[in-house]
């Protein structure tokens, strides 16, 4: 070993060591080890932050901007609102759920597509008076085992396919991880759905957490568009729909005033107002359901479907100027850019209009604007913005529109029209031209913290490779299994893999695997194209631990799942990954 193996050796050690104690955030430990590497004459200066402008940082960066965008638009929804019900059993659930996110997860980042299923997966427990535990580790599986099915699921297909170019001359395309993805994906999905979950404990608790998440119900309304689905039915008519959202319909305005009683039987016309009561995410799906809008969101900028648009729920204290006024009063939107949609008092029964009611200090207030607008509003009201509470408004008009847009970027890329970093540009330009992502979402749906951590590796990975490190494992790996079938030696690179991207982040694990991948086939003097294919499925597959996949981490508290219940489920899972795909790779891809 020369010293400059030691040294990358000693310095990948520490950043394996210091990921699994996970009291330092990884993109700083990633990001010291590169400029370790580079003091230390380990990785060249002019190469120490190629990784910032590397196609796998780019598109996976770009991925997610794309997934916020699609959430955004409602084209999301479209799925996710037929998969609720509280009588189906367990099983059927259960496995609707997770063909559900395996195929969002094969288009959209696989921590989106979790973070959008989860609310709905934790509805549908509630209905059902099950407990939680039972679904949630399914649904997180399934939509990591789904991210495998095309190159832009998961990041470590990105990487994968993206290194193959460099090491190879030819990157993966979009569809090649499908063959082998697909059937993983397929394989893994029938095993939590009729097995999987009866591993996994039956706690008490999720409905103490879920009540822990209960929001304040406010007072709030919502007009009657032109050609809204609800014009011409009664108020009774939508009552059926208010309780499967969890709301409550409070009465009817029209021009300006409120009828009298709860206008159950009264025809709603266009243009009237429905004074509802809910927490703010079960108003806004009902918004969507019975195609209405926010009284005065068609004032911003164009209306709800012209810019991305927040819910924020701020309380009143002691001293704010908005305490003692009305919200026509202070003109909110015309002085700060937002519109006071609700008010939650103490439990209190709300009869006048929401803009001419006078604000208490204690009061609850639900406002709609941009994210920026909103920030700005709240030191200039002098209220306090709740922690954790804001509610994405969903541009339900505009889902057809952003569903072509992507299908086409796909289709452009796979034909070979455009580069695909170019073709997911394009499209993210598209959605923010739009006004599915605005300027300050478009920073915060990219997850800065892996952006850091891939860069900061990459150019390690290839000062790793370049001085024969990668080969001095390779060569380990291959004298241990001397005189063994190619196959096996492929098994035994995939379990490592796996072992590793259970402690590590996944896309760490690709980047010292790939490398290895390459050099074992060479010393064969075999393909390495099914090398590179296992360690992209076993990177993937992180299911014995909350830390091994961020999904995993997601569903922890939420599930009230302890470290361990994670192996329940997850070691024959992991089994089942590893007999369904060495000959699934081997066939696809032969030596």
């Amino acid at each position: 070993m020369t010293p400059e193996q030691a040294g990358l050796f000693a310095i990948f050690g520490s950043v394996f060591a210091l990921l699994v104690w996970g009291r330092i955030r990884y993109d700083l430990v990633a990001f010291a080890a590169l400029i370790i590497g580079v003091v230390a004459g380990l990785v060249p200066t002019d190469h120490a932050f190629s990784g910032f402008g590397h196609p796998a940082v780019v598109i996976i960066a770009l991925v997610l901007l794309v997934s916020r965008a699609l959430s955004n638009s409602g084209a999301v929804e479209l799925i996710a609102s037929r998969l609720i019900s509280g009588d189906r059993p367990t099983s059927a659930h259960i496995g609707i759920m997770s063909v559900a996110g395996a195929a969002l997860s094969a288009v959209i980042n696989n921590v989106a597509a979790l973070a959008l299923l989860m609310p709905l997966d934790i509805e549908a427990a509630e209905r059902a008076k099950r407990a939680v535990a039972q679904s949630l580790m399914p649904l997180s599986f399934a939509t990591i085992l789904g991210g495998m099915i095309t190159m832009i699921g998961t990041p470590p297909n990105i990487v994968i396919a993206q290194y193959r170019e460099g090491a190879l001359g030819e990157p993966f395309q979009m569809f090649d991880f499908a063959p082998v993805g697909l059937l993983v994906a397929v394989a893994g999905i029938a095993f939590v759905t009729l097995i999987g979950w009866r591993l996994l404990p039956s706690r008490a608790g999720a409905e103490a957490l879920l009540e822990q998440a209960e929001t304040e119900l406010y007072v709030a309304e919502l007009l009657v568009g032109e050609g809204s689905k609800s014009d011409g039915v009664t108020l009774g008519d939508l009552y059926p729909m208010a309780d499967e959202a969890d709301i409550n319909l409070l009465g009817l305005i029209r021009r300006g005033r409120r009828l009298p009683g709860f206008s159950r039987r009264e025809p709603i016309q266009a243009q009237d107002t429905l004074v509802v009561e809910g927490d703010p995410k079960a108003i806004e799906g009902f918004m969507g359901k019975a195609g209405l809008d926010f009284a005065g969101s068609e004032r911003h900028e164009g209306g709800i479907t012209g810019g991305s648009l927040t819910l924020m729920e701020a309380i009143v204290p002691d001293g704010a100027r908005i305490a003692g006024r009305t919200a026509m009063g202070m003109q909110l939107l015309y002085r700060e850019g937002v519109t006071l949609l609700g008010i939650a008092r103490r439990g209190q029964q709300v009869r006048d209009r929401v803009r001419l009611m006078q604000i208490e200090p204690g009061d609850v207030l639900l406002f709609l604007g941009s994210p920026e607008r909103l920030d700005g509003a709240a030191r200039s009201l002098g209220i306090l913005p709740l922690e954790g509470r804001r509610t994405g408004v969903v541009q339900r008009r505009k889902a057809g529109l952003a569903i072509g847009i992507f299908a086409a970027a796909i289709l452009a890329a796979v034909a070979g029209l455009v580069y695909l970093p170019v073709a997911l540009a394009a499209c993210a330009v598209a959605y923010a031209g739009l006004g599915l992502i605005g300027g300050g979402e478009v920073y915060e749906a990219i997850e800065w913290k892996v952006i850091v951590l891939l860069a900061s590796l990459i150019p390690l990975g290839e000062a790793f490779e370049a001085s024969g490190g990668a080969e001095l494992i390779a060569g380990g790996i291959v004298d241990v299994t001397q005189g063994l079938p190619a196959w096996v030696i492929l098994l035994a690179l995939m379990v490592v893999t796996m072992t590793l991207s259970d402690f590590l982040n996944n896309v760490a694990t690709t980047l010292i695997a790939a490398p290895v991948a390459v050099q074992i086939a060479g010393r064969l003097e075999v393909s390495a194209d099914p090398f590179l294919m296992g360690v992209a499925v076993a990177a993937s597959c992180a299911f014995l631990t909350p830390i091994g996949h961020k999904n995993n981490t997601i569903i922890m508290g939420p599930g009230g799942y302890r470290f361990g219940d994670y192996w329940r489920m997850g070691l024959p899972l992991e089994l089942l990954v590893l007999a369904i795909a060495v000959p699934a790779i081997l066939t696809v891809w032969p030596l």
